[in-house]
Parts: structure tokens; C-alpha cells; sequence
């Protein structure tokens, strides 16, 4: 029986494979710490939890928005948005302790999520991140939904 179960286990582990390292590794943050509220594939939860594929590639194209979008996960973000015609009030938590790759590499992830904008956006960087880190020393999850609207009123998030 024992021997059955370890054949088995050792099977299951070569048939796995290697990971491709940074793909998977945004794949991995993500099902490790987004997956649960975002849902498989970056669905969201209609009414809950914003959709990201689709969305996060284009806020992703503009400058403003990527440095936003590292906001969103260092500080967290609190309050009412508006995604896909519907009200979503709740608090997205600040997820400082991930590392800047970490951050970069599923970033990167999300924007490959869903269909591409109109030209592809720049894989996220750890040293990217690292400066948006050190930017905004000190932003709240309010000041994080303040700068949001300011986005979608200038049209860089959909």
C-alpha cells in the first residue's frame, strides 16, 4: 500500500514538471493571495469583487495607471468603485508584505488576463515597483480610492 501511495506521489511530481519561472510565479502569488476575492482567471465576484482581466492591461498601458496599480497593492484601497456598471463597496487590503518581485510578477500576470489592449503593455519590474514603493512613502487605503476616480474620470481606468 505504501509503496503504491509513493509510486503514485512520484508520478504526480514529474508529471508536473518545471514551472516557467516568472510566468508561473505571478500565477502562484496570485492563487496564493488574490484568487479568493478575484476568483480563477481574474473573474471578480459581480457586486463584490472587481473584475481584473480585461482591466488591469489597460489601466496597465498608461503611466499614472501602473503606478496606481502598485498603490492598490502596497496600501490597499477602501470605499465605493464603479466596474462594469455595477457599485462594488468594500476594502481591498494592502498586501505590503509581498516582496517588489512579487508584486511585479503578478501584476504582470493580471494584465495578461483576459483580452489585450491595443499594444501590449510592459511586463511589471521589481525595481518598477521598488520606485513606486518609495514614491508614496506614506498613502492610505482612502487616499489609494481618491486616486482611483481621479483615473477613472480621466478615462485610464475602465
Amino acid at each position: 500500500m505504501l509503496r503504491a501511495l509513493l509510486w503514485v506521489l512520484a508520478v504526480a511530481v514529474v508529471a508536473a514538471g518545471p514551472v516557467p519561472a516568472r510566468a508561473a510565479d505571478g500565477a502562484v502569488v496570485f492563487t496564493q493571495n488574490c484568487l479568493m476575492c478575484h476568483q480563477a482567471g481574474g473573474v471578480g465576484l459581480t457586486g463584490q469583487f472587481p473584475r481584473l482581466a480585461g482591466r488591469i492591461a489597460a489601466i496597465s498601458s498608461q503611466p499614472k495607471g501602473r503606478a496606481y496599480l502598485i498603490d492598490v497593492l502596497t496600501y490597499g484601497m477602501t470605499g465605493t468603485i464603479t466596474v462594469d456598471d455595477q457599485s462594488i463597496v468594500g476594502l481591498m487590503p494592502p498586501f505590503a508584505q509581498l516582496s517588489n518581485d512579487d508584486v511585479a510578477v503578478v501584476l504582470s500576470y493580471v494584465q495578461s488576463l483576459g483580452p489585450p489592449p491595443a499594444g501590449t503593455p510592459a511586463a511589471f519590474t521589481a525595481e518598477e515597483v521598488r520606485a513606486g514603493r518609495m514614491a508614496n512613502a506614506v498613502k492610505t487605503a482612502t487616499d489609494v480610492r481618491a486616486e482611483r476616480q481621479s483615473l477613472a474620470d480621466a478615462k485610464i481606468i475602465p
